[in-house]
């Protein structure tokens, strides 16, 4: 049952896949969380990991936060999430999303005019073609960029599958509300959850559907420590380059940080981490990442939740597993019911 911090859940993976599938069941038989998020960049894939983690429990719910449209067919997509929701049926989320031009661009070579000049209809045909096959129907598509006609899954799970959408600014928050059955968001301010809240009901509004009951997942950098100011270190030290990515830039100037985005975006081209260091001050990673001790953390999330996360997803800053299970442990859902 979900408290003043909501539905708490943790973020896989962490260290090779066999220590994240340990980890995942220490959090069902030992802490009592609920739910794991499957993060994806380029570690173990989440299909794979998922696979593992759905065998060795029993009772959590397991989502991916994300898997991008873009690396994937959608004919794909649905065949990893029919597989996964025949080994637990009921028990997996499919989180999709557009990623990043560092991720789909570089990593995975996808040229970058070709995913990010059209994201939204690529995640509306994606998601469009996968509930098809996910149904059990043959597909007949034809959308703005993909398309699809002929398959029937073989692998059709005897549970529906929910389909959660990742978005950041209005028009992806838009499509998400109209089109998914979950919201997935990442390094917002507290002060833009109504803004973000407002654009997602508001997609689903002009779909028909209301959208209030719906779970609100949110990824949050945590870190329990009495050092702060070296916790912001890492913070600066590790996602200078991410707030630097294009679709994370214009997120954060949406949510207020115009000036901060623009220095981030121009010492990253400038390859001046001093600047980008800079320009990720003190005030800016105190709203988007939860660090402190135990009790101003419980605090910050509990704000988040306040303000409408119903899922808050933890991803401990810590380099060694001992760090990160003191971190979990002391969240565990079971340690304070």
């Amino acid at each position: 049952m979900a408290g003043p911090l909501g539905k708490l859940a943790f973020t896989l993976p962490f260290g090779d896949a066999r220590t994240s599938v340990e980890l995942a069941k220490r959090a069902e038989q030992d802490w009592g969380y609920e739910a794991i998020w499957m993060a994806e960049t380029a570690g173990p894939d989440s299909f794979t990991l998922a696979g593992a983690i759905l065998q060795a429990t029993r009772t959590l719910t397991l989502g991916t936060a994300i898997v991008p449209v873009y690396n994937r067919t959608p004919a794909v997509l649905a065949m990893s999430a029919g597989t996964l929701g025949q080994l637990a049926p009921g028990r997996f989320r499919l989180g999709l999303g557009s990623s990043s031009h560092a991720i789909i661009g570089d990593w995975n070579g996808v040229p970058f005019e070709v995913p990010f000049e059209a994201p939204l209809s690529t995640v509306r045909d994606s998601v469009a073609i996968i509930r098809q096959a996910l149904a059990g129907e043959k597909t007949s598509y034809d959308g703005k960029r993909l398309r699809s006609k002929g398959l029937r899954l073989g692998c059709v799970p005897p549970e529906p599958v929910p389909i959660y959408l990742a978005g950041l600014r209005e028009k992806m928050l838009n499509l998400a509300g109209e089109i998914g059955e979950g919201l997935i968001i990442n390094f917002q301010p507290v002060e833009a959850m109504a803004q973000i809240l407002s654009a997602y009901q508001a997609g689903a509004a002009a779909a028909g559907r209301d959208a209030t009951g719906d779970e609100v997942v949110s990824r949050f950098q945590f870190a329990v420590t009495d050092d702060v100011p070296a916790a912001r270190n890492i913070v600066r030290a590790g996602f200078g380059g991410y707030l630097a990515q294009p679709v994370y830039n214009k997120f954060i100037a949406w949510c207020g940080f115009e000036e901060e985005a623009r220095a981030i975006r121009e010492g990253f081209a400038r390859r001046d981490r001093q600047a980008v260091g800079e320009a990720i001050h003190d005030e800016l990673i105190d709203r988007i990442v939860i660090l402190g001790n135990e009790d101003v953390c419980r605090e910050k999330l509990a704000g988040f939740v306040a303000a409408g996360v119903t899922t808050p997803v933890l991803a401990p800053l810590a380099a060694r597993k001992e760090d990160a299970v003191r971190m979990l442990e002391a969240f565990a859902p079971a340690r304070s019911g």
